[in-house]
């Protein structure tokens, strides 16, 4: 088969699965396009003391997430698309790996829950919340929250120059490991839509009162004593049916998701 015709079944398996998501599409897709996974696991396998064979698993993770994500409209390659998030699950993989310092278990767990509510208020806010709403979106107090960031802030002051890995064929710095936006940046514009869309859906399918709550007091910033007025609810009834909005949102972008 020529270049010209990979490139067309490719392009057409791509549009195929975008139109129709299966198992045996995405299966294709991935074998078409693991020498872009070899490629790059053998660049850092060089680079770092990892295992090839380990790094080449991690890379194709990133290349179904790419898979997932990918919009033939967007006017580039899949290639250009998948490389990024190829060599960010690996390098995401290697930071990981030079942790010296060991986070409790549930700081670990409860620092991510924060991490995926705090996405959750940014979608539906269109700013960055305070810690005190995501502290409140958990069900814990502030300071919980407080304590569990200084933990994850004081494990992550490492410098910049600190080297990950190293070998006579080079090095790795923190550095290097960090996402170049003007290579990830379309990557992470679709992303977001996609994350909007996903939000709009789950929300969607909220309990009445529930939905009406975090749209009004999220999307419209309406105070919860007026939301409380127009559903004829206590304020601190607004409060419970916000709490379970978020935490049944969690749920169904985890079910979307999956």
């Amino acid at each position: 088969m020529s270049t010209k015709s990979r490139a067309l079944s490719g392009f057409n398996l791509l549009a195929a699965y975008a139109e129709n998501p299966s198992l045996l599409l995405r299966n294709k897709i991935v074998q078409e396009n693991a020498g872009l996974v070899r490629q790059v696991a053998h660049h850092y396998a060089h680079r770092s003391k990892e295992p090839y064979e380990d790094l080449q698993q991690v890379g194709y993770l990133g290349l179904i997430r790419a898979i997932e994500k990918y919009k033939s409209n967007q006017g580039y390659t899949f290639s250009s698309f998948a490389i990024p998030s190829i060599r960010g699950e690996i390098l995401h993989y290697l930071r990981d790996k030079v942790s010296t310092v060991r986070i409790p278990r549930k700081w670990q767990e409860l620092h991510s829950k924060g991490n995926k509510v705090r996405k959750q208020l940014i979608l539906a806010l269109g700013k960055q919340p305070h810690e005190y709403q995501v502290a409140e979106a958990l069900g814990i107090s502030w300071q919980q929250w407080n304590e569990c960031l200084l933990v994850h802030r004081n494990c992550l002051m490492v410098s910049l120059d600190a080297n990950l890995a190293q070998n006579t064929d080079g090095q790795i710095t923190l550095v290097e490991t960090l996402a170049d936006p003007k290579i990830a940046i379309e990557q992470k514009q679709a992303e977001e839509a996609e994350d909007r869309l996903q939000l709009q859906k789950a929300i969607h399918q909220l309990e009445k009162n529930s939905r009406i709550a975090i749209e009004q007091v999220y999307l419209q910033e309406v105070s919860r004593k007026e939301v409380a007025g127009k559903i004829g609810i206590s304020p601190m009834s607004v409060t419970r049916y916000l709490k379970k909005g978020i935490e049944d949102l969690g749920v169904l972008l985890e079910h979307q998701a999956a």
